[in-house]
């Protein structure tokens, strides 16, 4: 399971873990230190922030003020769509990414490949990070701004939360029904921003994770009643949004685990709680571990087509008409990582996944795969997740990939 955060540096990704033999334990340990670093550093501390402006303050005496944000120009023939999936995405990674030339670059080499849809990460403690009454707008403009010029649709997950919004000593993963207040704030003020350019807000990320928790053991409760207090907040600022609920890890994890809950359990409780009135779309997370993408879900939670598994109880529960987002999912092909496939299957199976959504998942909007190209090398095996490398070279997964979406390119 890529486990952990749609974004996020990337927890136990699927499997987790690798294989070390003999004589290569300094060298494991290195790899263990590399993803640990990967995960704290998919949010650096605030200080750290590619981007350092001042923030735009913000009424507080009851009405909020949403700061205009640029009019993008119309798109021209260099940016009109020519792909066989419109379905199609990826999972961009532009957190960390403070060069504007490298985001365009990125964004465009995206538009190329074919794909229409990027899901991209706004951590909170990057739109606040000195308090909840300003704001700072800069970086989250300047990926918006590039990924509408270049007509790609923008699902924005917020989450990770500033040290002014938690007790001290909790992670930046840790928000209590104290803060949902604040968190919804932020929320809203991200979709009254930019309305008419993001449509879609994905409220957490893989809450039936302790990691993504807090720490804490998971609560489909708690999270139930976080969307019941971000839904009227962002409705009220931006009535086009989506409210989209989080992408659930695939994990067998039971009650006992302290890794967290399983994912079908967790949305029935979520359910039960009466989540359902409180989200528009859900996201879905779709890791292939060593199966090609058709094989049969009841093989396992780590199967492509598991994602079924979940729209059924969506379906069961009456929530047939709303839309599905796959907005994390893949193949790794790292010879350190446990679960991993052959290079030349992960590109066999990731085209295969794009064919198989198309023509078997009416109800996904949209099949974003993990993850297109990282800012910085990790030397680990998150460095295999993506399609290009970091100096934008394109892997044979990118190539095709885009065979497949533009067959004429």
């Amino acid at each position: 399971m890529k486990a952990g955060s749609g974004c996020v540096g990337q927890r136990d990704k699927a499997q987790g873990g690798w294989r070390p033999s003999g004589g290569e334990r300094i060298a494991v340990g290195l790899l263990v230190v590399t993803l640990f670093v990967a995960w704290w550093t998919d949010l650096r501390p605030v200080e750290a922030s590619p981007v350092a402006a001042p923030g735009v303050a913000f009424a507080n005496n009851g009405t909020e003020r949403y700061a205009p944000f640029a009019t993008i120009p119309p798109l021209t023939a260099n940016t009109a769509f020519d792909t066989a999936y419109p379905g199609a995405g990826v999972h961009t990674r532009l957190t960390l990414e403070a060069d504007p030339a490298k985001v365009r670059r990125e964004l465009r080499m995206v538009r190329e490949m074919g794909a229409t849809w990027i899901v991209e990460y706004f951590p909170w403690l990057y739109l606040q990070p000195n308090g909840p009454d300003t704001y700072d707008w800069v970086h989250a403009d300047l990926v918006v701004r590039e990924a509408r010029a270049q007509g790609l649709q923008v699902i924005a997950r917020i989450d990770g939360v500033p040290a002014w919004a938690r007790p001290q000593g909790t992670t930046w993963k840790y928000l209590d029904a104290g803060g949902y207040p604040a968190y919804a704030r932020v929320v809203a003020a991200f979709v009254g921003r930019y309305r008419g350019e993001v449509g879609r807000v994905i409220v957490w990320n893989e809450p039936n994770l302790s990691l993504e928790w807090g720490g804490r053991k998971v609560d489909p409760v708690g999270y139930a009643a976080m969307l019941r207090a971000v839904y009227p907040a962002a409705k009220a600022a931006n009535p086009q949004v989506e409210v989209v609920a989080a992408g659930m890890a695939p994990t067998l994890a039971t009650e006992s685990s302290a890794e967290g809950l399983n994912d079908i359990s967790y949305m029935s409780r979520m359910y039960d709680a009466g989540a359902g009135k409180y989200f528009d779309a859900l996201s879905m997370h779709a890791y292939g571990g060593t199966s090609p993408p058709d094989a049969d879900p009841q093989l396992g939670n780590r199967v492509f087509r598991h994602v079924e598994k979940q729209r059924d109880l969506m379906v069961a529960r009456g929530d047939a008409a709303k839309p599905v987002y796959i907005t994390e999912g893949g193949w790794n092909d790292s010879p350190y990582f446990a679960g991993a496939v052959r290079p030349a299957d992960r590109v066999r199976y990731t085209v295969a996944a794009y064919r198989y959504a198309q023509k078997n998942w009416p109800w996904a909007s949209a099949v974003a795969l993990w993850q297109f190209r990282l800012p910085e090398p990790t030397n680990s095996p998150d460095d295999n997740w993506t399609f290009v490398t970091t100096d934008f070279t394109a892997k044979p997964v990118y190539e095709e990939v885009q065979r497949l979406l533009r067959p004429a390119k």
